[in-house]
């Protein structure tokens, strides 16, 4: 479903991703993990159409991806993001006017799971609970791929992972391919089908997580240690 093919992406001088390969099937759950500045977020936002690589090509579902591929791909950013007058409700009825595929009905039944005001403003949210709503916006979108930064960044570690076992029920793994970059590797290693791990730009491993823990005794937790030192 997604396709780098020899994938470079330059920032002037500095190289954020270095010839990468990688192929991502539909139907999975998959972490990206690695360092900061490894180029976790680079990739997510090639993936989105939001920067374009050096060179190298990028395809979703074989369509070559460019800005128009938001028809097609969900994408939750890292950064805290929005209009500050706006309250949850109205959030969630602007992204409803900009998106074909966004199923507003889903949208409040995730924001009451979330435990959010719909009358709430933005600005007067916690960092944690803007990051709910970024997370009820974008898995409101019925698209076939999900990009998520970061998504459980500022949340209470409390109710982190309440959350994280949430999200199976609010999407559908046999139309959907779930890609999610985090720190909080143990709170969703239960629920990732695949991983992938980056450093420095460079891919330099992709497993399924029920072989690593079968064949490799290894928790990711774990194989990020050996492979990282």
């Amino acid at each position: 479903m997604i396709k780098l093919t020899n994938v470079t992406k330059k920032y002037g001088s500095r190289t954020a991703l270095n010839q990468v390969d990688l192929e991502l099937d539909q139907g999975k759950l998959i972490g990206l993990v690695g360092e900061n500045g490894s180029g976790k977020s680079t990739t997510l936002k090639l993936i989105a159409g939001l920067i374009h690589p050096t060179s190298g090509e990028i395809t979703v579902n074989g369509e070559k991806v460019n800005r128009q591929i938001a028809s097609s791909v969900a994408y939750l950013s890292e950064l805290d993001e929005y209009y500050r007058f706006f309250t949850v409700k109205d959030a969630i009825e602007f992204h409803a006017s900009q998106f074909a595929d966004f199923d507003i009905e889903k949208a409040y039944e995730i924001m009451d799971f979330m435990k959010l005001e719909p009358e709430k403003k933005l600005k007067h949210l916690s960092k944690g609970n803007r990051g709910r709503v970024k997370i009820v916006l974008t898995l409101a979108r019925h698209t076939p791929v999900v990009l998520m930064d970061e998504p459980f960044s500022g949340l209470d570690p409390m109710v982190r992972n309440s959350i994280v076992k949430g999200l199976i029920s609010f999407v559908d793994l046999e139309k959907q391919l779930i890609l999610i970059t985090t720190h909080e590797i143990r709170e969703i290693e239960n629920i990732l089908d695949e991983v992938v791990a980056i450093k420095d730009g460079h891919i330099i491993g992709h497993h399924n997580v029920d072989d690593l823990r079968k064949e490799n005794q290894l928790s990711i937790v774990d194989w990020m240690n050996e492979i990282y030192g």
